[in-house]
């Protein structure tokens, strides 16, 4: 829904500032480059989706492996403990802990076709020990909030677009999305815990949080005493050495499993010919929106108001162009998407701009399509705080997003 209406602002918006350039400003070129941007951007689109068949079938291929072997169940049997602490409201045992589990760690290794349906499983387990139907419980709000904050090791979709939009090295976002996403993470799940009165002093949660956070501190100090050059080499080295040994790991799991390596490969590889092709009218629907909402000049009016502000702050302004990315996150995936698009196209993806616009867009997740939908399934009318603490945890992953692109690629 929230598309829906994003998609006619950027028709009408365009509209109204190709009007006002046509009579105030005697911009006779206006709606020509606007109709040109249509067949432009419904070209580019296009192309786009059809380059992403190769990758993608490369790496929802190896997903496949990784999931047969048994890798979700790794990841879930690690998070364990801790999230046995972060609802209290649940006896042990509870029947949806499995999949609440289960769609954390698929959501973090990339696996968004896996995570869907057990998150939806896990809504369906919480909602049945929900005394009050319609308002969503403490439990749910958690695991909503877990999910919205987006928490990603593997940000497939994002090195496939840079990979086909012509990035010289697609995974150098990888380090910094990973550094992101945990701030995102650890926000929204501060902010439900203040909301909800959990003990965060609890060892188990300490251990959990605190040794992370140390971790992630310990990465951005030493980057940060590096020079710029050395942070890019030592990133993009390190970057590709952890996710060659991931695809190992894989592997490694399905021949432990003994399980058919290469046809599960096949079996995998299969849905990136699909997604890739279903994916076609949505991104074309939103770059030709987006192309004429640019051509109209609407996209620069926004861009330079903002700028303004910032300018005004005395705050370095090389990341504006990609703000329309953060801002277009929180309300649709597919429209942040094709921002990012937008952004690598018109700039270049090895750009500063093209950069922040992939880190902001693994940063987080759409927060409000994942509460329509996951709050929906289970007749959920009442979000309670649910959306104040997923906007935060987007914040908090939008302006780390930023300031780990400053620390990388500046």
């Amino acid at each position: 829904m929230a598309l829906n209406y994003i998609w006619i602002f950027f028709f009408l918006a365009a509209f109204v500032v190709g009007l006002f350039q046509l009579i105030f400003l005697g911009n006779t070129e206006v709606f020509p480059e606007m109709v040109n941007s249509t067949f432009d951007m419904a070209k580019t689109g296009f192309e786009i989706s059809l380059g992403l068949t190769g990758v993608l079938t490369l790496w929802l291929g190896l997903m496949k492996i990784g999931e047969e072997g048994g890798v979700v169940k790794i990841f879930s049997k690690l998070v364990g403990p801790f999230f046995n602490k972060l609802f209290p409201e649940l006896h042990k045992g509870h029947p949806a802990y499995g999949p609440m589990m289960l769609n954390i760690s698929a959501n973090m290794l990339g696996l968004d076709n896996a995570a869907t349906p057990l998150g939806l499983k896990a809504m369906d387990e919480l909602q049945k020990t929900n005394h009050d139907k319609d308002t969503a419980s403490n439990a749910m709000i958690m695991f909503l909030v877990l999910n919205t904050s987006g928490l990603t090791i593997l940000p497939i979709s994002v090195m496939v677009f840079r990979a086909q939009l012509g990035a010289a090295n697609p995974s150098d976002i990888f380090i910094p999305i990973l550094l992101a996403t945990f701030f995102s993470t650890l926000a929204g799940l501060i902010t439900v815990a203040i909301y909800q009165k959990i003990n965060l002093l609890n060892r188990v949660i300490i251990a959990y949080l605190g040794g992370l956070t140390l971790f992630i501190s310990g990465i951005i100090y030493w980057f940060s005493t590096m020079p710029q050059e050395q942070i890019t080499s030592i990133s993009s080295i390190a970057s590709n050495l952890i996710l060659f040994s991931i695809i190992i790991a894989f592997i490694a799991l399905g021949v432990r499993k003994k399980i058919n390596v290469y046809e599960t490969f096949i079996e995998g590889a299969k849905d990136g010919f699909k997604i890739a092709i279903k994916i076609i009218p949505f991104l074309i629907a939103i770059l030709v929106a987006i192309g004429v909402f640019r051509a109209s000049g609407a996209m620069e009016m926004l861009i330079e108001s903002i700028r303004s502000i910032f300018i005004f702050m005395g705050i370095d302004t090389a990341f504006i162009e990609a703000l329309p990315t953060a801002l277009m996150k929180p309300l649709s995936g597919s429209g942040a998407r094709g921002m990012m698009v937008d952004a690598m196209h018109t700039y270049g993806a090895d750009s500063f701009v093209g950069r922040v616009a992939s880190t902001v867009q693994g940063a987080t997740d759409t927060t409000f399509y994942i509460i329509a939908v996951y709050f929906g399934s289970v007749g959920v009318k009442k979000t309670r705080y649910a959306v104040t603490c997923g906007l935060i945890a987007d914040f908090t992953g939008i302006i780390a997003a930023i300031l780990m692109a400053y620390l990388f690629f500046a």
